[in-house]
């Protein structure tokens, strides 16, 4: 029997796989987001006066977490084929550096400043993280990659092609007079 060897390649999921950990996915987030908005309204009912600020507060952070979980549950959406077997599983939410990191990271930030409001509303400050976040993501993603990019290698066959350009665009200028 020979052993077993390890393979360098990762395996990839299936179809139902990646269904059902968008549901146990979406499942734990839609559970993070009562619990947070749960208790912050159980114990400011009980122990403060909600002010117009604390609601205004609450709010945009029902508004962020429902909005960031209507989009995960519609990108998971599966679609059936007539046979009754999953055909399409949508999006999978826990691929790294995908959109659905990006929207677990803001339920979760949005259900900690909401808990972190029941001690004071100076925590609503930590909403400058959103911003700083997404500066943050355009920088790796986007404009550093851009900027630092290695210079293209100049080859003998692509300084020909150069001569040759430079060459055609002589004569078009000549030709032009």
């Amino acid at each position: 029997m020979a052993p077993a060897t390890k393979s360098s390649k990762q395996a990839t999921k299936g179809v139902k796989q990646i269904s059902e950990e968008n549901d146990l996915t979406l499942n734990f987030y839609r559970n993070m987001i009562i619990g947070a908005h749960g208790t912050y309204l159980l114990i400011m009912s009980i122990f403060y006066e909600l002010t117009s600020v604390e609601i205004l507060l609450s709010v945009i952070s029902i508004i962020i977490n429902i909005g960031c979980y209507s989009f995960m549950s519609y990108t998971t959406q599966t679609k059936l084929a007539p046979s009754g077997q999953i055909s399409y599983s949508g999006i999978d939410l826990n691929i790294e550096g995908g959109i659905g990191e990006h929207l677990k990271d803001l339920i979760i930030l949005a259900s900690g400043i909401q808990l972190l409001l029941i001690l004071s509303n100076y925590c609503s400050l930590l909403w400058t993280l959103v911003p700083l976040r997404l500066l943050w993501v355009l920088w790796v993603n986007v404009v550093s990659p851009w900027i630092f990019a290695e210079p293209p290698v100049v080859t003998e066959k692509s300084k020909n092609k150069q001569r040759k350009f430079e060459r055609k665009l002589a004569r078009s200028v000549y030709r032009s007079y």
